[in-house]
């Protein structure tokens, strides 16, 4: 396994030191690497698993340690983390190959001292498991709960505070768990009765989502580049959740939609299909590059109506001035619904982010009102848990704009909910977590 151990480290490099994307960076190793399946594996289960445990292997680490950690090489800490990450939760890699093997890569990427270091620390952690126990008792639970389910403290303290223990505990496992495939069938290509078939007679397994009539959630499909239903365009990859926000939108054939944070395109592909590719929507985002992926998913999914235009969004009232029919703003937000698809941001949240989000929602949210006309909608989503961020944004935009009335967003879902404004829970409903919010123009 030396390949695919040190490939391992490579990533968790780039991920720690160079704030890459865990999921990017491991794509790209296992491209460029020239490494067997089972390696393929190995390193994917050590990459996601370590970055994943990132804290909770950190506070273990310490225990054994003689010096300060932010004393430690930042290549020694990775190497570390990957051997601590196998004698603690992977049961199948035996003791001494976790250590020896990660003396090796220190004796490699760093010097004899860091490699004896290294064996140190990790073989006191075979012969003295119990010191890097969990703290027990009354006074410690929350802390037991965060390093036990791998999230950071400060977080699972705010859900104890609003969902209680053990929904937090429900919530946290959810996390954890491995994020289905979930695709959208593309109406305008084919039907869901067709597109299961196309799945199935590749081999995929699938079943209807519960929450809309084109969504499939899937299993034993293998890899994306070689599904081919996908890349033939008859289908899009999008969260059961996610596809809820087109349907509030409802928009209708040939009006003028704006979507005004639309990177990466699943709900602007969407809407284009619920239009039948007749009308105009604009896709709109800050990074060109991320316009490119809108516009190729949507040539993919051989859809014609979609501009994209480079614009910050809170400058879109000035160029569309009450003009849009319906207009969306999925807006960027701290994606505490979304972690168990992204193993690394969860370290990277902090609570300073969510009192700053909240002005930029805002701000966003008032420029997109601007370009809706009068009888328009305005829809806004996020892919977070956060009250700051969805209700408190809504509310204090409704005080100040006179001239919009909420509508009730969960009576426009495909299944209705009592929700005036729709906030999924992993731990309850199964899916992403996710708000919507429908507003109508006076």
């Amino acid at each position: 396994m030396d390949k695919a151990r040190e490939a391992a480290l490579k990533i968790l490099s780039e991920v720690h030191q160079q704030e890459a994307y865990a999921n990017v960076a491991l794509a790209r190793e296992l491209r460029q690497g020239d490494l067997s399946d089972v390696d393929r594996r190995f390193v994917t289960e050590l990459v996601y698993g370590a970055v994943k445990a990132g804290g909770t292997l950190d506070w273990v680490i310490r225990k054994y340690l003689t010096r300060p950690w932010n004393k430690v090489a930042p290549v020694v800490q990775e190497i570390l983390r990957l051997g601590a990450y196998q004698l603690l939760y992977m049961d199948r890699v035996p003791p001494s190959a976790a250590c020896n093997e990660s003396v090796e890569l220190a004796k490699k990427f760093s010097n004899e001292g860091a490699a004896k270091f290294v064996n140190g620390v990790l073989r006191t952690m075979v012969r003295e498991p119990e010191k890097g126990g969990f703290p027990e008792g009354r006074g410690n639970a929350t802390l037991n709960l965060a390093l036990k389910e791998q999230h950071p403290e400060w977080l699972v303290r705010r859900w104890i505070k609003e969902f209680g223990y053990d929904e937090t505990l429900r919530l946290c496992q959810f996390n954890n768990q491995q994020a289905p495939l979930s695709v959208r069938t593309n109406t305008l290509t084919t039907s869901p009765s067709e597109l299961f078939l196309q799945l199935t007679s590749v081999g995929v397994e699938a079943r209807k989502s519960q929450f809309t009539e084109e969504g499939f959630v899937l299993t034993n499909y293998g890899a994306l580049d070689r599904l081919r239903p996908l890349q033939e365009g008859y289908c899009q990859v999008q969260d059961e959740s996610s596809m809820l926000v087109a349907h509030v939108l409802d928009p209708q054939p040939d009006e003028l939609i704006l979507d005004v944070c639309s990177a990466p395109g699943g709900k602007t592909t969407h809407i284009a299909a619920l239009m039948q590719d007749r009308g105009r929507i604009v896709a709109c985002d800050i990074y060109e590059h991320k316009l490119d992926r809108v516009m190729e998913n949507a040539r993919r999914l051989s859809i014609h109506i979609i501009e994209p235009k480079l614009m910050d969004a809170r400058e879109v009232w000035k160029e569309f001035p009450q003009q849009a029919d319906r207009v969306l703003v999925d807006a960027p937000c701290s994606g505490l619904g979304v972690l168990r698809r992204k193993p690394d941001s969860r370290w990277r949240k902090t609570p300073k982010l969510l009192q700053e989000l909240p002005k930029l929602q805002l701000e966003i949210l008032r420029s997109a009102a601007a370009a809706v006309k009068p009888g328009g909608i305005l829809v806004y989503s996020t892919c977070t848990l956060a009250r700051e961020e969805n209700q408190d944004v809504v509310e204090a935009f409704l005080r100040s704009a006179k001239d919009f009335v909420l509508e009730n967003a969960g009576q426009r879902l495909p299944v209705p909910r009592e929700d005036e404004m729709v906030q999924l829970y992993p731990q309850r409903d199964g899916t992403d977590g996710f708000f919507i919010a429908c507003l109508r123009r006076k």
